[in-house]
């Protein structure tokens, strides 16, 4: 039964998902963005079984990189015939997909329209294929006149740049040495978890016919470097970071409870939004107080536990945000979630393929299909960035008993549980303490450099290069027995004005 107080023309519905893979056989034949998009919202409106996509009032389009276009939303616009009022390309973010959803929800809750969409899609694997082969692809004429969206390393210190750690693939690993080291685990004991937790994504990958890599992966392939799974920055091997290279689309259609029986949509594929919250941390990830938590991620998580009577546990399944194992990791202690967790409904970024900002779009038609097939409760949990953008969903098989929340942000929260931010220095020397650390490699398998991110000794914050040829810190840092996080060592000025760090 729905809730009295709310008008049927007011309870939003997902009732339509659509997925596309496309694997050509020639790079040419492949389908460009713009194609994907069109037809993975097709799908989704053939999965509804009701012509709606002709009465979209609100499109969010989730911003992708394989290609540029001039107003990509009006050529998707354009291309289904119809002129939403509300008609969005996003700014690059992996949790966009989730706030998009969200916020169609909300106001087809407030009653600003009656259908919605939100579409997401990358060719990201035929446009690298195209280049290195020297081969013309017969799309869309590549916009060269659009400014490039600005991605992570446009808000990060220049001494972060130079020394390698303004890259996901790199800065992440800061996160991953402080949470484990706060948890008391050993580097073996952290990545042994890691291991464990991405084979259950890789379960998940091989049950999903949309998955780019349908296969499990023990938790010792995964962990373990290879030729085909090299070490890219420590402790992250190939297979435990994100891999972009895919040809995805995937699409849902949002309309109202009203709306939806009147077209004849059957109450089986109905799925509600409950509510959710979302919050975020500065862009430069070296204005936080520390990294072994992100008081975001957490405040949006307990909220959206609020949701599930603030029980992790009550929901059916969840998906948890998978670009690093790091943030699954945290996500799942927040939540209250064992060891033992199935933290997706999808495959994760590295196993069902990562459309960059678009997985979650995918994640959420997993989740869909997965409550249509029993389940009753779901989260979604998207997050972009460097752990810096947190967007959650709770969506149900049983219609909410409020209406739907409108203010969501749960910043304040997040802002009030942070600690004092330590003062950023380029140049230091005496004693630094290791705050966290990470060992860049080469595309060889050979070590580049080793960072440190360090206290000094009046507790400001730097970041400290340990060279190559300085075996002795390297070992230091690469010791799978102990953690080097809170070590000593002496800081030094480099010739090039770097900071320099090695172990007492």
């Amino acid at each position: 039964m729905t809730n009295s107080h709310t008008s049927p023309d007011r309870i939003p519905v997902i009732v339509g998902i659509g997925e596309i893979v496309d694997r050509p056989r020639e790079i040419t034949a492949g389908l460009e963005p713009l194609d994907l998009l069109e037809q993975a919202l097709r799908r989704a409106e053939e999965d509804a079984g009701a012509k709606l996509l002709g009465e979209v009032q609100s499109l969010d389009v989730v911003n992708f990189l394989s290609w540029r276009y001039r107003d990509p939303e009006r050529l998707l616009a354009q291309r289904l015939g119809i002129a939403p009022a509300h008609c969005y390309y996003g700014p690059v973010g992996g949790e966009s997909p989730i706030r998009y959803l969200h916020e169609a929800a909300q106001r087809i809750a407030r009653g600003e329209c009656t259908v919605a969409a939100v579409v997401g899609a990358e060719a990201q694997s035929t446009a690298t294929k195209a280049e290195r082969a020297g081969s013309k692809l017969q799309w869309t004429p590549f916009a060269h006149d659009v400014e490039e969206p600005k991605r992570g390393a446009a808000f990060q210190k220049p001494l972060a740049v130079k020394l390698g750690v303004f890259r996901p693939v790199t800065v992440y690993p800061f996160y991953e040495g402080a949470s484990s080291a706060h948890w008391g685990q050993t580097p073996r004991e952290a990545m042994a978890e890691s291991g464990t937790l991405w084979s259950r994504y890789s379960e998940a990958a091989a049950q999903n016919p949309n998955a780019w890599l349908k296969r499990r992966f023990a938790p010792d392939e995964i962990t373990t470097p290879t030729a085909d799974n090299r070490l890219i920055a420590w402790p992250y091997n190939k297979l435990m970071v994100a891999n972009p290279s895919v040809n995805m689309g995937g699409a849902l259609l949002l309309t109202s409870l009203a709306k939806a029986r009147a077209a004849g949509i059957t109450e089986d594929k109905l799925i509600y939004p409950l509510g959710g919250a979302s919050a975020e941390e500065p862009r430069d990830y070296l204005l936080r107080d520390q990294f072994y938590e992100s008081h975001p991620q957490n405040a949006v998580l307990n909220a959206v536990m609020g949701l599930a009577g603030g029980d992790g546990k009550k929901f059916d399944a969840i998906e948890l945000y998978s670009c690093f194992p790091c943030v699954p990791k945290m996500a799942r202690r927040t939540l209250g979630l064992g060891a033992d967790v199935q933290p997706t409904v999808t495959g994760g970024l590295t196993f069902f393929g990562a459309p960059l900002n678009t997985y979650m779009t995918h994640a959420a038609c997993a989740m869909v299909r997965r409550l249509r097939n029993g389940a009753n409760l779901g989260l979604l949990y998207g997050q972009g960035g460097f752990v810096t953008k947190h967007h959650a969903l709770v969506v149900s098989r049983t219609p909410p008993r409020e209406p739907l929340a409108q203010d969501t942000s749960v910043q304040a929260v997040a802002d009030r549980n942070k600690r004092a931010v330590p003062d950023f220095v380029t140049e230091a020397s005496g004693k630094g303490k290791v705050e966290s650390f990470t060992v860049l490699y080469g595309r060889n398998g050979d070590v580049e450099h080793g960072v440190v991110m360090l206290r000094t000794a009046d507790d400001r914050r730097t970041l400290g290069r340990i060279p190559a040829g300085d075996t002795a810190t390297l070992a230091h840092l690469l010791n799978m027995n102990s953690t080097p996080v809170g070590s000593l060592g002496d800081i030094t000025m480099a010739a090039d004005g770097v900071p320099e760090w090695r172990v007492a």
